[in-house]
């Protein structure tokens, strides 16, 4: 296992966690969080707020990260292989 691969694991479960912190967010009710008791976790409403807007952005900002490090291909420059020789026919 090399480092792209541990990256790109890491990726998957940032864009995971991303969606579903997306999800627990409320507009301007309980949303989906009220529905597993999320709201009875924090001591009040503007803390659990507070708590998944930094979650949230935590997340959106490692999942932006990587995604522009693994397009760019920047961990794969120094591994590219390099092709053989032709051989060569003639004289």
């Amino acid at each position: 296992m090399n480092i792209v691969n541990i990256i790109e694991i890491i990726w998957c479960a940032s864009a995971f966690g991303l969606t579903a912190m997306v999800l627990l967010h409320s507009p301007k009710g309980d949303g989906i969080g009220g529905i597993g008791g999320q709201a009875q976790l924090f001591s009040s409403t503007k803390s659990a707020e507070s708590n998944l807007n930094r979650i949230t952005w935590g997340l959106f900002l490692i999942f932006i990260t990587l995604t522009v490090i693994l397009s760019a291909g920047w961990l794969t420059a120094g591994s590219v292989p390099v092709p053989a020789p032709v051989p060569t026919v003639g004289n």
